[in-house]
């Protein structure tokens, strides 16, 4: 049933409103409110799907109602009600976001028309946000412990702000995953999350991956190039084994994020940047700071909210269902015949050392679809697991 609230001070024009409105359709539940005030206190209380508000009240305006309500539930749309006076302030109320507005006395056809079109961007609204919510398959997190579970919820929470987080946890367990669900879920999905390998670089040329280099600024540099905090301008910039970026790296880091601004290597230019940042390690990074190979001014900054993945042993009863998706994923891409493992089989597995943790499962179901039998026993799991 969809919810719409009245805000009039006149008991006449509320009482014309709510009949037209009711009349149209037995699905609208309609409240009133006869000033401004009365209306907040009920839209902070409930959740209403449309809002019809007056703009001369006492105690509190139309205006200033639609400006209160644009913050604290903006997702509501708003149809001003004026009267012959107040059209030049409607129209202004237009651009403060208000969906439209109804001059006094209500047309009927106008009335409705508007209130079906504003119901209907409601519901629009709705579902964009239920979609932008979903991430793609690609990066699904599997798992229904208790620690994954976790992990889930602070990134319900923590996705929509753009607040630094530091993911901590072993090779193999999934960090990546966390970061791509952290934007996938963010207000900045329309622009790229840019992953940076802090490993996997040459520390000479560190700098120039994360900042971008001048033409002439060392041997190689043919030309000018921008770098990865530049092609994240807008979205999210992950940066994978943090704990293995060097000192001078770190600096510019650090001045990144405390001054929202870079410089390319061999230019004193400043470039402005809106990135959020997503770091990740392997490391103990306080241990690191201890033995000075780790800024703890930038650990500071980088770990405004800690996530610590779990280890695969730390989460035996997810194993079944990660060999299910790992499964019917490897079947689909390599167009393989359907198998199924044995309860014995998968209680085997339950029980190894999964050092290599997520990585190194996925590996051993795709070695024991392409080797074992039609079913894979507990005998089967023995032979080609390589455990």
């Amino acid at each position: 049933m969809k919810k719409i609230l009245i805000i009039e001070d006149e008991s006449a024009i509320r009482r014309v409103l709510k009949k037209i409105i009711s009349e149209d359709n037995d699905l609208y539940q309609v409240d009133e409110a006869e000033d401004g005030l009365e209306g907040i206190e009920k839209i902070m209380k409930d959740d209403y799907d449309l809002v019809l508000c007056d703009i001369k009240m006492p105690k509190m305006d139309g205006v200033e109602v639609l400006e209160r309500v644009k913050k604290i539930k903006p997702e509501i749309p708003i149809v001003m009600i004026s009267g012959h006076g107040d059209l030049d302030t409607a129209v202004n109320t237009m651009r403060l976001g208000a969906f439209d507005y109804i001059s006094k006395p209500p047309d009927l056809n106008r009335l409705l028309n508007t209130v079906r079109n504003a119901l209907e961007k409601k519901e629009l609204i709705v579902e964009n946000k239920r979609l932008k919510k979903k991430v793609s398959k690609k990066y699904e997190m599997i798992g229904e412990s208790e620690a994954i579970t976790h992990i889930k919820n602070i990134i319900e929470k923590v996705a929509p702000t753009d607040a630094r987080v530091l993911i901590t946890g072993a090779n193999g367990t999934g960090k990546e995953l966390v970061a791509h669900w952290l934007h996938e879920k963010s207000e900045r999905t329309k622009a790229p999350i840019i992953e940076v390998n802090c490993a996997a670089i040459p520390s000479e040329l560190i700098e120039s991956e994360l900042f971008g280099h001048v033409k002439g600024s060392f041997t190689g540099a043919n030309k000018d190039r921008a770098g990865k905090f530049e092609a994240a301008n807008g979205g999210t910039i992950f940066l994978d084994e943090v704990g293995d970026m060097s000192l001078s790296a770190q600096a510019k880091v650090l001045r990144a994020l405390q001054e929202n601004k870079i410089s390319r290597v061999g230019s004193d230019k400043d470039i402005k940047v809106n990135v959020r940042v997503i770091a990740a390690t392997n490391k103990d990074l306080k241990k690191e700071i201890s033995e000075g190979k780790f800024r703890e001014d930038l650990y500071h900054r980088l770990a405004v909210i800690l996530i610590k993945v779990p280890s695969l042993n730390e989460r035996r009863e997810d194993i079944p269902l990660l060999i299910n998706h790992f499964s019917n994923k490897i079947i689909e891409e390599q167009g393989m015949s359907p198998k199924k493992f044995s309860k014995e089989a998968i209680k085997l597995l339950q029980e190894y050392d999964w050092t290599g943790n997520i990585r190194e499962l996925r590996n051993v179901v795709e070695r024991l679809l392409i080797l074992g039998s039609a079913e894979i026993s507990k005998e089967d799991v023995k032979l080609f697991a390589n455990k």
